[in-house]
């Protein structure tokens, strides 16, 4: 089922943010604009098809979005959402940005070698 951003209330806001992993994944889709599964994969060291499930439900709940790029599939925080909602995600995200284990995901993406604008997870 599908969320509109235009319909999203602050109870369905919170219910996909409740999960680590769906929280891990939007702190470094914040911080880095746009990412694919492989990248998340690697810096929340988790299988791909957890963080493949985690980003689907983001995605039906409106605060993702998708974009297909040959073999690869990138996501970034939808632009659409609703402005106190990107508050309530940046408020969060400033309040926890030098914790554990947020600063550590960013730390293990910045280190990835092959990055996708290298030629993505060769």
């Amino acid at each position: 089922m599908y969320i509109s951003v235009m319909t999203l209330t602050p109870a369905q806001l919170f219910q996909a943010l409740s999960d680590y992993t769906r929280l891990r994944s939007i702190f470094l889709l914040v911080r880095e604009g746009e990412l694919c599964v492989c990248e998340l994969t690697y810096a929340l060291d988790i299988i791909q098809p957890k963080v493949s499930r985690h980003l689907a439900l983001l995605r039906e709940m409106g605060l993702v979005t998708d974009q297909r790029q040959g073999q690869w599939v990138y996501y970034r925080l939808n632009p659409k959402l609703p402005v106190w909602a990107k508050d309530v995600i940046n408020a969060t995200i400033d309040g926890a940005i030098k914790q554990q284990p947020y600063c550590d995901d960013h730390q293990a993406l910045l280190a990835m070698p092959n990055r996708p604008d290298a030629a993505c997870c060769a």
